[in-house]
């Protein structure tokens, strides 16, 4: 079996990779190494998890001079020697972390940029000078045009994760940064995909670049190692199935993503509200705290993340047994990247997809992109029994490991603010008659009894009124001048006090 000392790795690169347990390289790394460590640009296509940081990044660190080397005075001091470009946040990270175990012993300065947190700590580090920078799109443009990044000097550019960064975007961000750079450079592209974009990104920056692909088609993109479950189930019954699933013989670290933001955090909260360690990641929530939850992630502190697509392109994470998916993904290329969280590095690994009724049209255009033999996913429920045999879930399971919390009453709040409730009880009762006047009043005494007075009206104007209200009631009924009659019989009674019905 190939090692990398044998592969021409530096001795310094070799020593810190086997510190860090990497002894053997993958298939990717071996093709690849043999030419990148030559200068020569290339362009590398590999499934996801097959280790294709170090496929580049081993080259990037040996080719850069070390401040321990004596042509190291010569370069502009401080300036970065080499650029790497990722998509998103998370995989900037990954990436900067592989670098930063490889080059322990060589003395490289690794500087990660991204957006989302301040200026000052990322203008400081390249202030005091760094080697290679790992970084997103917009950030690294955003430090370029303050004219603290200096990119004029980079001997190699690597755009990690490509056909992502054509699809969020950010092409046209990737080709200002390559202008920034010496068309001296080695430019080493790698991606999953070759859409044509990326094609002709290529044959425009690229000089004679090498291809390499690890597998023969893209047909073979999903991760061998990794057993894939589809079905067919319905929205609200999900959360339950999880709940289940989790409590699987094989059951470690699940990363479950969901289309939309507001959807994972729903459905992280419902997990812990069951009792299970889950954590959100998605874009609305703050650098930090999405930092803090992968750190979490990684140090066995939660079991559960819950995330959307943002995030799939970055999480390397040890020990990932499950994969779910909780919405069907939008096409083939998410799917792979997807399930590509877990089986990673040679390990086994479960994806399981649970398909909506209304997404069965799109499951079934990536089971036929991928050429999968899942065309018509079993429909299921989190009581059926092909669901407990095939995860290993042990009979009578239940998707909670947690007791409900008990519902709290609220009272009602008050209309007027903080003013004290209105004194609703009162000490008397009228009674009226059908015309609608007082003829007699309940009252309450302090001592509690009730007394009844009846009230007293005088004839006069009693019947005065009274005919008068039915005058007009009567006028207004014929439909024909009431609303005169009406004004003339009210005009009567305040002129002339009491006048007979019928006059």
């Amino acid at each position: 079996m190939t090692t990398f000392r044998e592969l021409g790795v530096h001795p310094e690169i070799c020593d810190a990779l086997e510190r860090g347990g990497i002894t053997t390289p993958f298939a990717i790394q071996e093709m690849t190494l043999s030419v990148a460590l030559m200068g020569t640009d290339l362009i590398g296509q590999a499934r996801t998890g097959t280790g294709k940081t170090l496929a580049f990044g081993i080259p990037v660190l040996q080719r850069s001079v070390s401040p321990k080397d004596p042509d190291y005075a010569e370069l502009p001091q401080g300036k970065p020697q080499a650029l790497i470009v990722a998509p998103t946040r998370e995989l900037a990270l990954q990436v900067s972390s592989d670098l930063t175990l490889a080059s322990a012993d060589r003395g490289l300065r690794v500087l990660t940029v991204y957006g989302g947190v301040g200026y000052e700590p990322q203008l400081e580090a390249l202030e005091a000078g760094v080697d290679v920078v790992v970084g997103t799109p917009g950030r690294l443009i955003d430090l370029a045009n303050r004219k603290s990044l200096d990119l004029s000097h980079v001997h190699a550019v690597v755009l990690d994760e490509a056909d992502e960064m054509l699809d969020l975007g950010f092409l046209p961000d990737v080709e200002k940064l390559m202008r920034m750079t010496p068309e001296t450079r080695q430019t080493m592209l790698f991606s999953a995909t070759m859409p044509a974009a990326i094609v002709s990104l290529a044959r425009t920056y690229m000089r004679h670049p090498m291809n390499i692909r690890a597998e023969s088609s893209y047909e073979n993109a999903t991760v061998p190692a990794t057993a894939q479950f589809i079905y067919q189930c319905h929205d609200l019954d999900k959360p339950e199935i999880i709940g289940r699933l989790l409590q699987a013989e094989d059951a470690d670290k699940f990363i479950v993503f969901t289309r939309t933001k507001r959807q994972a955090q729903r459905v992280a909260d419902d997990l812990a509200e069951r009792g299970f360690a889950a954590s959100p990641l998605h874009g609305d929530m703050a650098q930090v705290a999405r930092e803090k939850a992968l750190a979490k992630f990684r140090e066995d502190k939660i079991r559960v993340l819950v995330a959307t697509d943002v995030a799939a392109r970055g999480i390397d994470v040890r020990g990932v047994s499950h994969v779910i998916n909780y919405t069907c993904p939008e096409d083939d290329k998410t799917y792979v990247h997807r399930i590509g969280r877990t089986g990673r590095a040679g390990a086994t690994g479960i994806a399981i997809t649970l398909v909506d009724w209304q997404d069965l049209h799109r499951w079934k255009l990536i089971n036929k992109a991928l050429d999968l033999p899942f065309d018509e996913p079993l429909e299921t429920y989190s009581t059926s029994e092909h669901l407990f045999h095939d995860q290993g879930i042990a009979p009578g399971t239940k998707g909670r490991i947690a007791d409900p919390k008990p519902v709290e009453k609220k009272e009602p709040r008050e209309r007027s603010g903080d003013r004290a409730p209105r004194n609703r009880n009162r000490n008397r009762t009228r009674t009226r008659s059908r015309g609608g006047e007082v003829v007699a009043e309940v009252k309450t005494t302090e001592s509690g009894e009730k007394q009844v007075e009846k009230v007293e009206s005088s004839a006069g104007s009693g019947s005065g009124s009274s005919s008068s209200r039915n005058r007009r009631r009567r006028r207004s009924r014929g439909g024909g001048g009431g609303q005169g009659g009406g004004q003339q019989g009210a005009g009567q009674n305040s002129q002339g006090g009491s006048a007979p019905a019928g006059h």
